[in-house]
């Protein structure tokens, strides 16, 4: 793929030791095609590991925080994997090839972690291989992309078998930019020609900075940024993939948490403009409530469809409702200047409704 992303200007970035594209055109039209029409991501970075045998299932749900036995073959499920602690060693995909054959999809980042993780935790009947060398992934995201693709739009978090121009395809209909969309698993040696068919129908090349914007105005957390393994999934809005009425690793930790209340929560921020100082949020700014520092953000820029500089970050419990007494009075502070900034419900973009939250 590598020609390909030069050929089309792209500038590159090292990323989890991959060269990556950052963006092509640029990150502002790259954003707005997604969110108008179609784009699509080069994600082939990401890591797939198979989990199979007839003690396949046995060993993810002791592993993994959803519950497995909610999707038949052909589903998919958004998970964690969680420590001892209850913190959040990844967040993933996995998909149900077969009673007893499992593909989990993976932060780039955290091959190597996840592998060993679950290597380490293999029980009889059960084998975890990294076949993320035979894979690419391609991510074909916008309210146009099943029309783009010739595909039926389907339920969510399915997949099937298919083929776009004569590439064979794992239909993958997830996604991370909070449109409609698939992700579009190949065989690394057809990941060319599948991704000239879709530049071909229409499709735009985007890089890493709009899916960073996108997946922000949706409010989907940043594994390393907005989840990592000190923080649970209650703290982090993620209680609901986690299927509290089974045995998994960080499962009582996670019970005890959620019956008290976690001290603080990930939510979501509108930072007001400063004609003086335009720079935008970026992460690991100080938040303040009435003079004094009460968290930190984990993810922040531009968001460029609800066009409002926007963020992710950790306040306490007590400040964390949009609709609750700490609503206002916050700001963030941004190269040594504080900006005004206030919750706003989460996701910033909603595109069930107007497209936009007002």
């Amino acid at each position: 793929m590598h020609e390909r992303h030069v050929a089309l200007g792209a500038r590159l970035v090292p990323f989890a030791g991959w060269e990556m594209p950052v963006q092509y055109e640029g990150v502002i039209p790259e954003h707005r095609a997604v969110r108008r029409d179609c784009g699509v991501f080069d994600v082939s970075h990401m890591g797939e590991l198979s989990v199979e045998g007839p003690r396949a299932e046995q060993l993810l749900q002791s592993v993994l925080s959803n519950d497995l036995r909610k999707i038949d073959d052909g589903g998919a499920q958004y998970t964690l994997l969680t420590n001892d602690q209850a913190g959040i060693v990844d967040d993933l995909i996995a998909y149900r090839e077969a009673p007893t054959r499992f593909l989990l999809v993976v932060n780039a980042s955290n091959v190597a972690v996840d592998f060993g993780w679950l290597k380490e935790r293999e029980i009889r009947g059960s084998e975890v291989t990294d076949v993320s060398s035979e894979y690419a992934l391609l991510a074909v995201q916008g309210p146009r992309a099943f029309e783009r693709l010739g595909l039926d739009e389907g339920k969510p978090f399915t997949w099937e078998m298919g083929e776009i121009d004569g590439v064979e395809v794992m239909i993958n209909r997830t996604g991370y930019t909070g449109e409609k969309g698939v992700e579009l698993a190949c065989m690394s040696e057809d990941a060319p020609a599948l991704w000239d068919a879709v530049i071909a129908r229409g499709a735009t090349p985007c890089g890493l900075g709009a899916r960073d914007t996108l997946r922000l105005e949706a409010c989907f957390p940043l594994h390393g940024n907005d989840i990592t393994p000190e923080i649970d999934p209650i703290s982090a809005g993620l209680g609901w993939a986690c299927a509290l009425d089974k045995d998994f690793t960080g499962g009582e930790v996670i019970r005890r948490i959620k019956a008290g209340g976690p001290e603080r929560r990930l939510v979501a921020f509108v930072v007001e403009p400063d004609p003086d100082d335009p720079a935008d949020v970026i992460g690991d700014e100080p938040i303040w409530h009435e003079g004094a520092v009460v968290g930190w953000v984990t993810s922040g820029g531009y968001g460029h469809h609800v066009r409002e500089s926007i963020a992710l970050g950790y306040v306490p419990t007590a400040l964390a409702s949009p609709e609750g007494p700490g609503r206002s009075g916050f700001e963030i502070e941004i190269i040594g200047r504080r900006r005004p900034a206030r919750l706003q419900p989460e996701p910033l973009f909603d595109p069930k409704g107007l497209r936009m939250r007002q």
